[in-house]
């Protein structure tokens, strides 16, 4: 995978994505408006001058100015929504050095206030059982979604696997070890290649994107539906986008020679998710949540069609695989739905 594309997309997409988000005027989104402004200017700087590593600079300065505010900031709110203000301000005030907005300036505001509040009556009061509770750590990514870190875990063995076997850029190494090949399949009957090429990846950048995809999107779903669930999701979603391309391959709308990769499992989690809100759509921010899923899906089209090392194919049929099973595979209520 070409890296530098990579970042280039997302140093283009992202901040588009974060204006059309924060588009009115004034209010608290100026400083995400103008983080935004900056990296598309970097971005088109470096396409102008340095066009080999434009995908990197405008990538760093997605990173710098957009990604590490964001995840800073919702990690800011999950300290404070823990009473632990004094760690939330500090983190605050890191964040400013990148995001100096007035937003986050009357955040570290707020933090220090309850900070000298909580404090004052520490000091001069026992501490509430409530607040011990509160204070508790917070539970780990993966407790509860076990299914997602044991398919991390399988991912990873297999690339090591790779790596001990031979060069992954060698199509001849893949096939000897399991890629998708639809001649292979049809013609020799070796049906074992869609479900094997689901663990192989070609690259590690390959393998890095396909993990952290499944890192974020994985453990809310496996929390609303269960690990046995989730893993069927995933398994069949997969199954369902390497038969989809040698369907279609068959049948002449796509010329495919080999292919590997999980994203078609991790395009049938999305899906999931999509069917799952669409089943509970009236749930409290399900309809927010499926027009985030929308947008997902809009980007992952955009980035295959600018890509033609990406099999949309594979991305398609996973999708639609994992939508079905997510109107099927949810029969519970919305639970979990608000939990990360």
């Amino acid at each position: 995978m070409d890296l530098n594309h990579i970042f280039l997309f997302l140093a283009v997409v992202s901040p588009l994505l974060v204006l059309a988000r924060a588009w009115r005027p004034g209010g608290t989104n100026r400083g995400w408006r103008i983080a935004a402004i900056v990296v598309l200017a970097i971005t088109g700087l470096a396409w102008m001058f340095w066009r080999a590593a434009a995908g990197y600079i405008g990538g760093g300065a997605w990173f710098a100015l957009l990604f590490l505010p964001a995840v800073g900031s919702r990690k800011m709110t999950e300290l404070a929504a823990r009473g632990d203000y004094k760690s939330a301000r500090k983190l605050g005030a890191a964040l400013q050095i990148l995001h100096p907005s007035a937003e986050l300036r009357e955040h570290v505001r707020l933090f220090h206030h309850l900070e000298t509040r909580q404090n004052h009556r520490t000091t001069f009061s026992p501490v509430p059982v409530e607040d011990e509770i509160t204070q508790q750590p917070r539970r780990p990514h993966f407790r509860h979604a076990p299914a997602v870190l044991i398919l991390i875990l399988l991912n990873a063995a297999a690339f090591l696997f790779e790596i001990s076997f031979g060069d992954w850029n060698d199509s001849e190494v893949l096939h000897q070890i399991g890629a998708l090949e639809p001649y292979a399949v049809v013609v020799q009957g070796e049906y074992w290649r869609l479900f094997t090429a689901l663990f192989l990846h070609g690259g590690f950048a390959h393998l890095l994107f396909n993990v952290f995809a499944l890192y974020v999107l994985g453990p809310p779903l496996e929390r609303s539906i269960g690990a046995v669930r989730f893993t069927l999701c995933y398994l069949i979603s997969g199954l369902a986008s390497s038969a989809g391309v040698v369907l279609l391959t068959v049948i002449g709308l796509v010329q495919v020679t080999q292919l590997v990769g999980a994203s078609g499992c991790i395009m049938g989690i999305v899906g999931a998710w999509a069917g799952f809100l669409l089943r509970h759509r009236h749930a409290p921010h399900a309809k927010q949540r499926l027009a985030n899923i929308f947008m997902i899906i809009v980007i992952q089209t955009a980035f295959d069609l600018s890509t033609p090392q990406v099999s949309m194919a594979a991305h398609l049929c996973g999708l639609a695989g994992g939508f079905f099973l997510g109107l099927i595979l949810a029969p519970r209520p919305v639970a979990g739905l608000g939990r990360d």
